[in-house]
């Protein structure tokens, strides 16, 4: 029996606190759970392991990271408890040659950006999961690129779960500022879904080229958090359905947006 061609998901996973809340946002991750096909293991690209050089958590128990900061002791309490794959840790090393994907036994694990949506779209834990570095020192069509090669594993059974937050300014955040968006925030939002079902040349992809959208800059002032979208976007065939689970601003510079592909 062959397996469905799983989805890919893009989720914008916003503060570390959604682990802990029951909101709009959490509510619909939990229905991703609860509705799409099962699969049989998730590679999770968080925007929370930015590297030099590509890495793949290859352990077989991965350790739950909080790396972050002044948060309620509850939330470190948490544990995201689910198993490794070596194995599929392997096979995207053969998947992504030339690329040189270095094996982690024992550095990294699940970072929030991944157990944090996770612990939500798959509570029990039970899935076994590896987590995708992303290259730092590379441009972002290199990403779109590593999505388009990551696309053979959605017909294994494999799903694809990237992090991150298409607009993420910390530094212009208002704690009260749900409901005062900035202009370039939504615009770049915007911008983004306008733009989801692109079907030129990859070179041309207006979101691999996104900095030259006037609100880029303002937008991701770093583009970590921005670049795991283009692992699933990567990953489209051209023709399957894409969704936004998700949507909206919040504390005025912070992207809610989620993308499903699939």
């Amino acid at each position: 029996m062959t397996s469905p061609r799983m989805p890919a998901l893009f989720l914008g996973h916003g503060s570390p606190m959604n682990v802990l809340e029951d909101n709009e946002f959490t509510r619909a991750w939990q229905t991703l759970g609860e509705t799409l096909p099962r699969p049989k293991a998730i590679v999770a690209v968080s925007a929370h392991w930015f590297t030099r050089g590509t890495a793949v958590t290859a352990m077989e128990h991965p350790r739950t990271i909080h790396d972050f900061g002044n948060f309620p002791q509850a939330l470190f309490d948490q544990r995201y408890p689910a198993p490794g794959s070596p194995e599929l840790a392997k096979k995207l090393q053969e998947l992504l040659k030339p690329i040189d994907v270095i094996a982690d036994t024992s550095e990294w694990g699940f970072d929030h950006g991944t157990w944090g949506v996770l612990i939500k779209v798959y509570p029990e834990a039970d899935i076994p999961v590896v987590q995708l570095s992303i290259d730092g020192t590379k441009p972002a069509e290199y990403h779109y690129q590593i999505g388009r090669k990551l696309a053979a594993l959605r017909d294994e059974g494999i799903m694809i779960v990237a992090s991150g937050n298409v607009v993420h300014n910390l530094r212009l955040m208002q704690r009260d500022g749900d409901g005062a968006h900035y202009p370039w925030a939504t615009s770049f939002n915007e911008y983004v879904k306008e733009n989801l079902r692109w079907k030129g040349e990859d070179s041309q992809h207006p979101l691999v080229n996104f900095s030259q959208h006037e609100g880029a800059a303002l937008s991701n002032p770093s583009i970590e958090h921005y670049l795991p979208l283009l692992y699933v976007l990567g990953s489209w065939d051209g023709v399957e359905p894409i969704s936004t689970p998700t949507d909206g601003i919040v504390l005025s510079s912070l992207s809610m947006l989620s993308v499903q592909v699939g």
